[in-house]
């Protein structure tokens, strides 16, 4: 099937609409020619009739580009997510129901100015990563139709990487939001529970789901979820973030599995991408870290081995009661087993869900991220049919984990197999780090340079920009990381000088040597006793080294009460522009005070002068 000639990105597309060389109308006609020319490629289940898509159109037409940030984008939903007036069914028409009203994250979007499309074919009742479990047919990759396109949100990849939408809402429970963007070029954000409503969702595990983005970007997937996010009242599920302000930095530390862990199931291609990921990440400032993936391999185990298999249970208990034979074979294999689980297994299981997550929190004190393989490996659509629950699991093994463990997680593309098929990495995080993940993942995507999904496209000059700034992008960057907080020092607390040991002895972590921004000075207080250096931010100034360290947030309130007068904790900017807690000095304490901003550096200071004092800061 050719290419799509003009790409659907929001920067081409935004451009289009403010030059006025284009209008949702003439957007309208050419995605629908695009669907007709692409025939019965099992896409879609349901399309908006093309009078009801012209209206919207002409609606838009009558409006202005600047009056709303996804003005005229085309997007498709997974049809298991509600669109008002059309059918739900989660590919199972048995089921199926019309809509009352959109889902809350649906609405969000139209109400921003997108035209939704239509309903996307999926892996029945979301319960599959192999996207060939639906009475449509199977959707087949994009790059070569032997082959799976992955699922459960089989048809919303598709859609996005054969150029017919600008991007796609799917969900995702087990890795149906970063397995088929793997496998067809694509990005896939998997937002943290909770942070996108999942009210008007079918569920498949309502304590695991997320309804996750597609895009062809990742500036284009930051820019949606921006629109979709919001706290939902009527969503028990929804929860309200923490902090969506934390950047991981110019330099960053990424886990690793060690290679006892690593597996691609004999695909030799997917290692070689895989180890070539992990330079090409040095290279954009990354250090990698071995870590322990032990415990995130049994919690991903624990999903379909483990009693989270009865939430999906619950949602069709009825219709297998009525008709068990609407229900796709493998789903329902899948499925039944969990009508003979008691309450003693889920709290079994709860249990060592507990465990498992206490022991994973340890990497997170050691790393910013993981990066893992999005899948080990692809299949073609006979080995899929030949044996559906196996290859299924091999699919689940790097992402399987991510939803139990409370993560946040981005899927981006990273090269190709000699065969054209692509290969893709995905960074994962603590819960609501959506944004430093996306901030990251722009870069890795630039700086790989490949085409967009299966269109001719390649990446845009620029980064769309929302028309509309959301709040939490208007303050500085972080201060604090969800259960952390990072802080500059520029004294005794350094790695070996003797006040180090305040912050190993919390469980800090070294994150980054650096300095300041130019915009601060240093002192000597040498009248007090001991001398100790103060550091103000005044200008003209100059670049200060530091160390910016990562301690529990729970450890933070003790440190600074010990933290004697005239210094304190403020806020430091760091050479980056990155902002974050650090030690200052009152303006009156350097008044009659030795300044050393020339030296920019307490260790040469002290190296020049006296040894190290163990009561300086």
């Amino acid at each position: 099937m050719p290419a799509p000639k003009d790409s659907l990105d929001l920067t081409r597309l935004s451009a289009a609409y403010r030059s006025g060389s284009t209008r949702p109308s003439e957007v309208v006609a050419t995605v629908l020619d695009r669907i007709s020319r692409r025939g019965n490629d099992k896409v879609w289940i349901d399309v908006v009739p093309r009078a009801e898509l012209e209206a919207r159109a002409a609606e838009l037409d009558t409006q202005s580009a600047e009056d709303l940030p996804l003005y005229g984008v085309p997007f498709a939903i997974k049809d298991n997510i509600d669109l008002a007036g059309r059918p739900t069914t989660a590919a199972c028409p048995d089921y199926g129901y019309i809509a009352e009203s959109n889902a809350p994250v649906v609405q969000r979007l139209i109400n921003a100015g997108a035209i939704a499309i239509g309903k996307t074919n999926m892996d029945q009742f979301a319960t599959g990563l192999v996207g060939t479990r639906s009475p449509h047919g199977a959707c087949a990759n994009a790059f070569d139709e032997r082959y799976i396109s992955g699922g459960s949100s089989s048809g919303s990849a598709i859609a996005v990487a054969a150029g017919l939408v600008s991007f796609a809402l799917g969900t995702d429970t087990a890795g149906s939001g970063r397995v088929p963007a793997a496998f067809n070029n694509i990005v896939g954000l998997k937002p943290s529970l909770g942070l996108l409503s999942t009210r008007g969702v079918v569920p498949a595990c309502r304590t695991l789901d997320c309804v996750s983005i597609f895009a062809l970007t990742v500036s284009d997937a930051q820019t949606v979820l921006q629109f979709a996010e919001g706290f939902d009242g009527k969503d028990p599920y929804s929860r309200v973030p923490a902090d969506t302000r934390y950047q991981f930095g110019g330099h960053f530390r990424f886990g690793v599995p060690g290679a006892a862990d690593l597996e691609f199931f004999g695909d030799h291609q997917y290692e070689t991408l895989y180890s070539e990921a992990i330079t090409h990440l040095k290279k954009l400032g990354g250090e990698a870290v071995e870590v322990d993936f032990a415990p995130f391999l049994e919690t991903a185990r624990l999903l379909y081995e483990g009693p989270w298999v009865a939430e999906r249970w619950l949602v069709i208990r009825d219709l297998l009661a009525r008709n068990a034979q609407a229900v796709n074979p493998v789903v329902r294999q899948v499925i039944e087993k969990a009508s003979t689980m008691s309450a003693a297994d889920a709290f079994k299981a709860s249990y060592r869900l507990k465990a498992l997550r206490r022991q994973t929190e340890t990497t997170w004190n050691q790393v910013d991220l993981l990066v893992t393989p999005s899948a080990a490996t692809i299949y073609t659509l006979s080995q899929i049919d030949a044996d559906p629950v196996t290859l299924n699991s091999r699919l689940g093994y790097y992402t399987n984990f991510v939803n139990l463990l409370d993560l946040s997680a981005l899927a981006v593309p990273a090269g190709f197999r000699d065969d054209g098929l692509p290969f893709g990495i995905t960074l994962v995080s603590t819960a609501f780090c959506e944004r430093a993940l996306c901030e990251l993942g722009k870069r890795i995507q630039r700086s790989y340079g490949l085409r967009l999904g299966a269109t001719g496209s390649t990446m845009p000059q620029a980064d769309a920009a929302p028309t509309t700034p959301q709040s939490s992008n208007a303050v500085p960057p972080t201060l604090r990381r969800n259960g952390a907080v990072r802080v500059a020092v520029c004294g005794a607390h350094m790695s070996g000088l003797p006040l180090n040991h305040q912050l190993t002895d919390r469980g800090a972590r070294l994150v980054r040597t650096d300095c300041s921004a130019a915009r601060y000075r240093l002192f000597a207080l040498e009248e007090f006793s001991p001398p100790r250096p103060g550091m103000i931010r005044d200008e003209p100034g100059a670049a200060i080294e530091l160390e910016v360290w990562e301690m529990p947030a729970e450890r933070f309130g003790d440190f600074v009460d010990g933290i004697p007068a005239p210094l304190g904790i403020g806020t430091v900017e760091l050479s980056d522009g990155q902002q974050v807690r650090g030690f200052l000095c009152e303006h009156y304490a350097t008044r009659n005070a030795r300044e050393i901003t020339e030296i920019g550096s307490w260790r040469t200071y002290l190296s020049s002068h006296r040894e190290p004092d163990s009561n300086t800061n």
